[in-house]
């Protein structure tokens, strides 16, 4: 005797990009146990003791310059930054680079402040690295400070997250050298006078006593290619951008004590 035959309402079918977004997720949560395996330290713990103890000098740091300065750019009129943002600022650094939904991308906090300074202020935008961007930076940073990362990682920010992974362990310039070789395998190493740290970006804009000057921490990924002989991007480069969303990320859970002080 046939068995009754039951009717089945059709599956759904799954799209490819729900798909590839799935595995890229996962991808990223076997990763990510990877790296909490490895505890996360901020570079604050590979300076020496004067280097440690001028950053943690309220009045010594030599940010707080930049800091000041930045202080009174948020209040400068017309259409102030406050008039917007008078409160509830601590975790504003802490949650960038993240995805922008106004400009349809991942931007860092340098660019989420230019991007209001056009879009609400109707400002022209602060050129990368000028004192005026690096001070305002500073002092979003340094009422931050404390916090912890908390970037946040989701369907529309996951290419630049694996733009940027794909970044760290590229091998790249004359001297065919990665990120991970000095960030992953010879932490605590010396090269160059300098202790080698795990890349932690939490100190950043930092005071680098070899530039005598603020700078940001695209500035720093030049100075890496430099020094490896391979041609660095431009300040606020999707690549650069890319590379410090993936190292936010990697560091999620480090609190926020820029603006550093680094040799």
């Amino acid at each position: 005797m046939a068995r009754p035959t039951r009717n089945r309402a059709p599956r759904k079918k799954t799209s490819t990009d729900t798909l590839i977004f799935r595995a890229l997720i996962i991808s990223s949560v076997i990763l990510s146990n990877v790296i909490i395996a490895m505890e996360s330290i901020s570079g604050f713990e590979f300076q020496s003791s004067e280097i440690q103890s001028l950053q943690s000098d309220t009045f010594g740091n030599p940010a707080v310059l930049w800091v000041d300065q930045g202080s009174t750019l948020f209040t400068d009129e017309p259409n102030s930054c406050k008039s917007c943002h008078e409160s509830n600022l601590s975790k504003a650094a802490a949650n960038y680079p993240k995805y922008s939904n106004d400009q349809k991308k991942v931007l860092n906090l340098e660019q989420r402040i230019n991007a209001c300074r056009v879009s609400y202020q109707k400002k022209l935008p602060l050129e990368y690295e000028s004192k005026e961007l690096l001070s305002l930076t500073a002092y979003l940073v340094e009422i931050g400070r404390g916090q912890p990362l908390q970037i946040r990682l989701d369907e529309d920010s996951v290419k630049t997250f694996k733009a940027g992974e794909h970044y760290y362990f590229e091998r790249r310039g004359q001297l065919n050298i990665a990120c991970n070789q000095c960030h992953d395998d010879n932490v605590g190493r010396k090269l160059r006078g300098d202790t080698l740290s795990q890349g932690q970006p939490v100190g950043y804009p930092a005071y680098r006593l070899e530039w005598q000057n603020l700078g940001s921490l695209h500035r720093r990924f030049r100075s890496c290619n430099i020094g490896v002989r391979a041609e660095p991007f431009e300040y606020g480069s999707p690549e650069y951008v890319a590379l410090e969303f993936y190292l936010a990320w990697r560091a999620k859970g480090l609190i926020i004590e820029g603006p550093g002080v680094r040799r």
